[in-house]
């Protein structure tokens, strides 16, 4: 296995120092594809996935093991914050990215602080199990993690009865005050910014004295398959959600039941290694793909035929094949999406969509401007500083495809900046992008992936990190 300056072969989820990757050498070149892939990757475990299971085992009755989860820092964050409110967790077994984990769940106390980092679903998922606790817990994060929004977690805790101390300011940092019990009952809540304000309710809500009566009262409900995948993994430990009419859920109060669980790899996260295909031409396969899944990620294998990919599946797992690719001399097509159920899969889509042979408007992904950074400025800013021409729209983004350069290109501390930049970088030469390590936020292997099984048959003997 090919182990990079900028990765490690084992993580230790108590540890969120090993989850800090060193950009001691500065800007990471990314490397540029000379010829078609015959690649075949597996991909660590969903962090969407991981991070619910380990609330929900944390609130079960009894224990449970999660079998290849991620560990990344984000699921680091999360388990350090579940250990401090009295959850034990425990590293088991062992596979290729890593321990599985055994989480006993505790008596539930406060008293403590919890770091968010830049984790959304750690700052909307844990404050509503911290209201369950008894004593003050106190949230912040990164400094850029007080930019995202936080204002419908602190007025819903509020109108549950939690008392909440954020200054007015609607975000990171705050702290509450727990009781050892939250009341429930009817709540309405506007999640226009964010799925995960319901998610994170949604998840402690059969532990409330009431259960929940939610309503979403926004106009619109961004990435609706993340609070069906909530669903989904709460039905799973024999909690039901009904949902009586669109943007309106209760759960029943009662018990989250133990289970044994294996994490789903994180289809999201194939995107960049996907899209490559149709860049360097050739095969990308993923190995262990979902026969069904909730994951948006699921949603690639419509998506890239589009761009002019042809997707099969067989044998449990998917494979782009992008014919010549770009750099082989072919085209990828212009495309007019609305990805308003798979935001997340914007920036890898629009890095493509910056090489295609026509201009493409990609469109219901206005909340990602409350994402790790406002990805729809920063997305047009860095296409458009290598020479492209990127307008923001109100809900999304048109691209206008011209000769791309060299250049800088910044991860805005944002893991999906940092993969839209190596996506550009595989048919533009000079890409650097200034800070590679934030990829560890949900796949620290993503560099040694990228130069390994992907690019072993496309690296210049040039690049400075094909020596590694």
């Amino acid at each position: 296995m090919l182990i990079s300056r900028y990765s490690k072969p084992e993580f230790d989820p108590y540890n969120n120092d090993d989850l800090v990757l060193s950009t001691a050498d500065g800007p990471w070149p990314a490397p540029v594809a000379s010829g078609p892939l015959d690649a075949t990757l597996s991909l660590p475990g969903s962090k969407s996935l991981t991070n619910r299971e380990l609330v929900l085992s944390a609130l079960a009755v009894g224990p449970s093991t999660l079998r290849a989860p991620l560990h990344s820092r984000d699921t680091a964050l999360m388990i350090q914050a579940l250990t401090a409110l009295g959850t034990s967790i425990e590293m088991v077994g062992s596979g290729p990215y890593g321990s599985d984990l055994r989480i006993t769940p505790g008596d539930l106390s406060g008293g403590t602080s919890i770091d968010c980092g830049l984790a959304g679903t750690v700052m909307r998922f844990l404050p509503p199990v911290a209201a369950l606790a008894l004593g003050p817990v106190a949230f912040d994060g990164d400094e850029s993690a007080r930019k995202r929004p936080m204002r419908t977690t602190i007025d819903s805790l509020r109108a549950l009865g939690i008392d909440v101390n954020d200054d007015g300011r609607g975000c990171l940092p705050f702290s509450l005050y727990g009781t050892g019990q939250v009341a429930g009952g009817d709540l309405r809540i506007d999640a226009s910014a964010s799925s995960q304000f319901v998610s994170g309710l949604l998840l402690a809500a059969a532990r409330f004295t009431n259960g929940l009566n939610l309503t979403h009262v926004g106009e619109s409900l961004p990435s609706q398959p993340h609070i069906e995948m909530t669903i989904a993994a709460l039905a799973a430990r024999g909690v039901v959600v009904s949902a009586p009419e669109p943007g309106h859920w209760t759960v029943a109060a009662g018990d989250i039941e133990a289970a044994d669980i294996r994490i789903e790899p994180d289809l999201s996260n194939a995107a960049p290694f996907l899209v490559s295909a149709l860049i360097a031409g050739g095969t990308v396969t993923i190995t262990d793909w979902p026969e069904s899944t909730t994951q948006v990620g699921a949603h690639l294998a419509e998506l890239l035929p589009l761009f002019g990919a042809t997707v099969t599946r067989a044998g449990g797992s998917l494979t782009v094949d992008g014919g010549t690719g770009l750099v082989g001399g072919g085209s990828i097509r212009a495309v007019d999406l609305d990805l308003s159920m798979g935001g997340e899969l914007a920036p890898a889509l629009v890095a493509l969509a910056a090489l295609a042979d026509g201009p493409s408007r990609i469109t219901g992904i206005g909340h990602l401007r409350g994402h790790e950074t406002d990805r729809l400025a920063a997305l047009a800013a860095e296409i458009n500083s290598l020479g492209g021409a990127v307008e923001e729209l109100e809900d999304g983004l048109a691209i206008e495809p011209r000769p791309l350069h060299g250049g800088l290109w910044h991860s805005y501390e944002d893991h999906r900046m940092a993969t839209a930049g190596a996506i550009i970088g595989l048919a533009v030469s000079g890409v650097e992008v200034d800070d590679i390590a934030t990829t560890a936020k949900t796949l620290p292997q993503f560099v040694e992936l990228w130069q390994g099984p992907l690019l072993r048959l496309t690296r210049k003997a040039t690049d400075p990190l094909s020596m590694l």
